[in-house]
């Protein structure tokens, strides 16, 4: 299966950040792919109120997306947000095209490092899988990754390819946790990671938005043992690798950690 990770940078401007969709989406499926993933917070960059521009899976924001993934013949996995309850808003995942119609609320909120993501943000409360021409994938979200347990609840359901939205936040060590984290998730769940991240604001020539985590670069595939496939550094990009699932099925044979795990 071919699969394609998009880095963009999006800003805060959610009709224009469709523009960065429908690239992503015809350069995935011209190369190939059967999925692009895209980032977190693809339909709007962190920083600003972020209920101004949340709307419901049905609104037109995820109808253009669902429109752009029918044209594109593929299946889209993005970023964006929906209204909430108490005036927040869903850090939501919408995966749509190739027979798919699913969508992932955010359950771990990045309240962390001086950003409170749940001020504005409801969280999330199940796990969701969807199947792609009959492989199960994971859909996870950003600060997702420093918690296991979901990676492994979500290969003990069959996923077999995790897939990771993020918008990073910058600071001292975080590329080398984000590295870390990413290919510790593939081994703890024995499953392929592909993780679309923000690239670096200053790469397109815009500057931090404060606290808010508007993204480091960095996206990746990682195989069921954690091994780096390939990977983007700082600037907006295109990652398309090809992966086997039934390689996660033979690790899992040879390394059963989801069978063995006792809680």
């Amino acid at each position: 299966m071919r699969i394609a990770v998009a880095q963009i940078v999006s800003g805060t401007d959610p009709p224009g950040n469709l523009e960065l969709v429908d690239q992503a989406a015809g350069r995935a499926a011209a190369a190939g792919a059967r999925l692009v993933v895209l980032p977190e917070a693809t339909m709007c960059a962190f920083g600003v109120p972020l209920g101004k521009v949340a709307e419901p899976l049905d609104g037109p924001w995820a109808t253009a997306v669902r429109e752009i993934a029918a044209a594109a013949g593929i299946t889209v996995v993005v970023g964006m947000f929906t209204p909430g309850d108490g005036g927040r808003v869903r850090n939501t995942l919408l995966a749509t095209g190739g027979g798919v119609q699913a969508a992932y609320d955010k359950i771990h909120l990045y309240d962390a490092h001086g950003f409170l993501e749940s001020r504005t943000v409801a969280p999330g409360a199940d796990p969701v899988t969807i199947d792609v021409d009959g492989v199960t994938m994971g859909l996870t979200t950003c600060y997702d990754v420093r918690f296991p347990g979901l990676y492994q609840e979500l290969g003990a359901r069959g996923a077999t390819v995790m897939l990771l939205a993020a918008s990073w936040g910058a600071g001292p060590g975080k590329r080398e946790q984000w590295d870390l984290l990413t290919r510790a998730r593939a081994l703890d769940s024995t499953g392929f990671l592909l993780a679309a991240a923000q690239g670096d604001p200053a790469m397109v020539g815009r500057g931090s938005s404060g606290k808010a985590p508007t993204g480091i670069g960095g996206s990746v595939a990682v195989s069921p043992l954690g091994t780096v496939i390939e990977q983007l550094e700082r600037e907006p990009g295109l990652l398309v690798v090809d992966i086997d699932p039934a390689e996660a099925d033979r690790v899992r044979e040879e390394l059963p950690v989801l069978a063995n795990r006792r809680i």
